[in-house]
């Protein structure tokens, strides 16, 4: 799979061509999602839960279970490992109180209200302005992943209209 950068297009004097894609310096292709998820594949333990945790959720929601629902995390995941830590004493606080809650961890890769700065995990995952979006991808159904085995369930948000093929 070759992903280097797409060439430059060659500059034109026509009027059309000076206004199209006037503010995009460069194109790289994504990675497609199928090869994301055959590099970090979901085990069948992992699958169960998702679908257990899904159910758990609309009984909730449906008044069938007395519990509470608790979203909680971090406005965006910057740092998988600090979140991974963060995700294993969230963990023992959410086996702690399963009787009364279901703790779900927020788990938001992409900033929808930032028009400055930084975009999110999934748009620069090295915070440097590099915008490799292939490897923001890879980290962010990673982390997914890891929370997941930890036996914690997460809610995300998804922006953009690709990146939920990726998880």
């Amino acid at each position: 799979l070759n992903m280097a950068p797409a060439p430059k297009r060659a500059k034109t004097a026509s009027a059309a061509a000076s206004t199209a894609d006037a503010n995009v310096s460069q194109m790289r292709g994504l990675i497609p999602p199928g090869v994301v998820k055959e590099q970090l594949p979901v085990g069948d333990e992992l699958a169960k839960n998702v679908v257990k945790w899904r159910k758990e959720v609309a009984a909730i929601l449906n008044g069938d279970d007395d519990r509470l629902i608790c979203v909680v995390g971090p406005c965006s995941v910057h740092d998988v490992d600090a979140s991974s830590e963060y995700a294993q004493k969230l963990k023992a606080l959410a086996d702690r109180h399963k009787n009364e809650l279901l703790v779900v961890m927020r788990v938001y890769f992409e900033k929808p209200r930032t028009t400055i700065g930084w975009k999110g995990l999934i748009n620069d995952p090295d915070l440097d302005g590099s915008w490799d979006i292939n490897k923001g991808l890879q980290r962010a159904r990673g982390f997914l992943k890891t929370v997941g085995e930890m036996g914690l369930p997460v809610g995300t948000e998804f922006l953009d209209t690709i990146s939920p093929q990726y998880t």
